[in-house]
């Protein structure tokens, strides 16, 4: 007996062993969820100088699992319970500045919510921080348009709906949904495969304390920087941000107003505090219901009716 339970541990390994060279990698527990690889082999442009990715611990009143170093971008795909599944899906861009990724506040926990509403929850791995040379956003961008296009790829193999993928992201997250869902006919790479045939633009766009959308430091001129190109043909949007926030909100007011001028529906949302980074703990302040807000903005789209 104890050889034949030796034996059928060395299979379980070597089948494990085989799980994991898939493309989408195994989950190590049936809790968890399962990740792939944005890109087939190395990222573009990646030279193998960033060093090794690395989660610093949580530090502060406001403890963030903060991930730095990321060469090897990645989606890790949270799927809700059987019987609440709508069909949709978003692709989730923490913040971070561009250098680091705040995992947990801007990602898993947003996953989270979105599963408690029917909504399949994909965080985006993007490459930080900023490379040398390049705009702050173009590694990043590259990343999150093969993300969508993969999504796509796979979205009858996941239960999703081609025509119900968002995205959805916080502060240089935000920036990078926002710069995601006004340059889907421009891909920022090189065509490589099959998968980059399918389109990178999103349904529908969350953006939350969104940065930079006005350029750099201040929003004094109220003008969109130019890789945020409105057109009629960018996605609906829904905005959240805090009056008192660091990261003006002019940057979403600028972009809303262009929706506006577009003929493009969105919904803005201007609370009066709240500060930068607050995700979606709950808190005192009016800010902490966005997340409601924004699944009744879903619901009236007709994105969390079962597909």
């Amino acid at each position: 007996m104890r050889k034949l339970a030796t034996a059928s541990i060395l299979l379980s390994a070597v089948f494990c062993l085989a799980l994991a060279n898939l493309p989408l990698l195994a989950a190590e527990s049936s809790t968890e969820a399962p990740t792939m690889n944005v890109w087939p082999a190395t990222a573009p442009g990646e030279k193998g100088d960033i060093g090794e990715e690395k989660l610093m611990p949580p530090q502060g009143e406001k403890p963030v699992d903060r991930l730095s170093n990321v060469s090897v971008p990645t989606i890790t795909v949270y799927k809700p319970a059987k019987d609440k599944d709508t069909g949709t899906a978003v692709l989730i861009c923490p913040g971070g500045g561009y250098n680091i990724l705040a995992m947990d506040l801007e990602g898993t926990e947003v996953a989270d919510w979105l599963n408690s509403i029917g909504v399949t929850g994909i965080v985006l791995k993007y490459r930080v921080p900023r490379r040398k040379d390049q705009e702050k956003h173009l590694a990043p961008l590259q990343d999150a348009q093969r993300a969508m296009s993969l999504v796509r790829r796979h979205a009858e193999e996941w239960g999703i709906a081609k025509d119900r993928i968002g995205i959805l992201g916080f502060s240089a997250g935000g920036h990078l949904s926002a710069t995601a869902s006004t340059n889907f006919d421009r891909r920022a790479y090189e065509l490589i495969d099959e998968v980059d045939q399918l389109s990178c633009r999103p349904d529908f766009t969350v953006l939350v304390y969104p940065a930079y959308l006005t350029g750099e430091g201040a929003a004094a001129s109220g003008a969109l920087a130019p890789e945020i190109r409105v057109t009629a043909e960018t996605p609906p949007t829904f905005f959240a941000h805090a009056g008192d926030d660091r990261i003006s909100p002019e940057n979403s007011i600028a972009m809303y107003l262009a929706l506006k001028r577009a003929g493009v529906p969105g919904e803005l949302h201007v609370y009066s505090s709240g500060g930068h980074g607050f995700g979606l703990r709950p808190s005192e302040q009016q800010c902490s219901t966005w997340p409601q807000s924004c699944e009744r903005w879903m619901r009236s789209r007709g994105l969390l009716n079962k597909n």
